[in-house]
């Protein structure tokens, strides 16, 4: 049988961590910050975070073959 591959995608995408949680940095905080962003979504976008339980089990499962 080969090895399966993790997603490359998921590797740069996802953190996962001792206890299964799985840390992510938050969308939408890139680029455009002069305008087109509210001064609380910029906050709300800042840093990373984890997901849930059932996403967090989901994105092991399938895109980290064997639990990264």
């Amino acid at each position: 049988m080969p090895k399966l591959k993790t997603r490359s995608s998921a590797k740069k995408r996802f953190q996962v961590k001792k206890g299964g949680k799985v840390k992510f940095g938050k969308a939408f905080s890139k680029h455009l910050f002069t305008f087109s962003k509210t001064p609380k979504s910029k906050r709300g976008n800042r840093g990373t975070s984890h997901l849930r339980d059932m996403d967090a089990k989901k994105v092991i499962k399938e895109l980290f073959p064997y639990g990264a």
